[in-house]
């Protein structure tokens, strides 16, 4: 993580806001505020942001629509509040883009912590090591992932964003194709701590990495379900992926 990393707060009450702007500060953070969507998409369009907290409630577009907006051009890393308790919303939260998710109230310094970690895992590579250095572009059965940009290239040439969790399960696929993945194992590498106990929250990742990849659900042909073990990324070649094993 960066010094002075930009932080985007969008919530609609003032206290918080404020509160989080001062708290920020202390650790190094320069945090500017939206109070709804159309001034989030003002504040992302006249800076550079590296992470967004978003409220779920919110007037207007409520957040869950706008982290899926987001994430139809962008990976900027997507923390998640709410004041609702249920189970479901946080699963909806995550199955929307959000790369972790927080319950009002909360402590600010874990907010912090989770941010940390968030950016911290959105600059290194899976096992924690510095960012790539070798080839950018991975290739296979006609797709193209670009994994500084964290985008992906259809066989048509249509660029596909992808959230920071969708990267790391696909990027976890490619190291290797054709192993049997256990949900645990995907779990630990997709999402860490933000996916708890919620074992069907990797389920509705793979189901949102399969449409990025128009893999048919019906009938995947790319993502295999193995009834239950858990998932086999079955493509013929991946070319340029010697990088993560060297």
């Amino acid at each position: 993580m960066q010094p002075h990393s930009q932080i985007l707060i969008v919530d609609d009450d003032e206290g918080i806001t404020a509160l989080l702007r001062e708290y920020l500060a202390r650790f190094g953070f320069e945090a500017c505020v939206a109070g709804d969507g159309v001034v989030m998409r003002a504040q992302l369009a006249a800076r550079h942001i590296d992470l967004i907290v978003l409220d779920l409630m919110l007037p207007g577009e409520d957040g869950l629509a706008l982290a899926r907006d987001l994430r139809q051009h962008s990976p900027i890393p997507i923390i998640m509040l709410t004041a609702r308790s249920n189970p479901y919303d946080r699963v909806l939260g995550l199955e929307s883009g959000a790369d972790d998710y927080m319950s009002k109230p909360f402590e600010p310094r874990e907010l912090v912590a989770r941010i940390q970690t968030v950016l911290r895992r959105a600059s290194t590579t899976l096992d924690g090591t510095a960012a790539y250095s070798r080839s950018d572009v991975i290739r296979f059965d006609g797709w193209e992932l670009h994994r500084e940009d964290r985008c992906l290239t259809s066989p048509a040439g249509l660029v596909v964003a992808l959230s920071n969790a969708e990267f790391r399960l696909l990027s976890t696929f490619l190291q290797m194709p054709r192993r049997l993945f256990s949900r645990d194992q995907l779990m630990a590498q997709a999402r860490g701590r933000a996916m708890d106990s919620f074992e069907r929250s990797i389920d509705l990742l793979v189901s949102r990495l399969r449409q990025k990849l128009a893999d048919d659900p019906r009938e995947p042909k790319m993502i295999k379900t193995v009834r239950g073990a858990g998932y086999m990324f079955n493509v013929q070649s991946v070319q340029g992926a010697a990088a993560w094993r060297n």
